[in-house]
C-alpha cells in the first residue's frame, strides 16, 4: 500500500528534524517520492509567517 505522511510546520527545521527520523526509519526501497514545499502568508498585522511542509510517499507492506 502507498502512503503518505505529511510534516508542516513555521519553522523548516522541526518539519526537517521530524521527516529524517521519519525515513530513519524507513528502508530505502519503501521510499517513493518526497516533496518539500514552502509559503510565506501575511497576517493582518503586516507580519509574515512561512510556512513549510515536507511530504514522504512510501510504501508499507500492509495491503487493503
Amino acid at each position: 500500500m502507498i502512503q503518505v505522511k505529511e510534516f508542516v510546520d513555521a519553522d523548516n527545521s522541526y518539519a526537517e528534524n521530524k521527516a529524517n527520523e521519519f525515513l530513519a526509519g524507513l528502508r530505502e526501497d519503501q521510499i517513493v517520492n518526497i516533496s518539500y514545499g514552502s509559503v510565506v502568508k501575511s497576517s493582518r498585522d503586516g507580519a509574515e509567517h512561512q510556512r513549510s511542509s515536507i511530504l514522504v510517499v512510501y510504501k508499507t507492506n500492509e495491503r487493503q
